[in-house]
């Protein structure tokens, strides 16, 4: 649970951060998010038949809100003219690929080269989608 808490409020702070352009704050994230996942991986993979039990506890739960919380704050910043349902297509669409494509990729050992440039396509892929659905 520390490692869920310590990655949540990373996330947070980095989507938070009003002193970085917006999309530069969401490559930010990208590097952070998929170098945590390959971190993790090991530990992941270990606790994998508890992992059921530590998404129902409320913890979990409080996580998730703030990250949800987060990311409708932000897309309401990146996307200011976009509909509300646009917007959270692009959430559930960015989050969700970033989540499965973190978890498939790290389930190999990364050198930190590659982690870098897997994350540098993501998120260039990311900011693609933002700025195509903002003009």
């Amino acid at each position: 649970m520390r490692q869920w808490r310590q990655t949540t409020e990373l996330l947070r702070s980095i989507l938070d951060d009003d002193r970085k352009p917006p999309l530069a704050r969401l490559r930010i994230l990208v590097h952070a998010f998929i170098r945590s996942e390959c971190e993790e991986a090991e530990m992941r993979v270990a606790l994998n038949d508890a992992a059921p039990l530590y998404r129902d506890v409320p913890e979990a739960h409080e996580a998730q809100a703030a990250i949800d919380q987060a990311v409708q704050t932000f897309m309401q910043e990146v996307l200011p003219n976009a509909s509300i349902a646009t917007r959270a297509l692009a959430s559930d669409l960015i989050m969700t690929t970033l989540s499965t494509v973190g978890k498939h990729f790290s389930t190999s050992p990364r050198t930190f080269a590659e982690i870098k440039t897997y994350s540098d396509a993501m998120a260039d892929m990311f900011c693609a989608y933002l700025e195509g659905i903002e003009n």
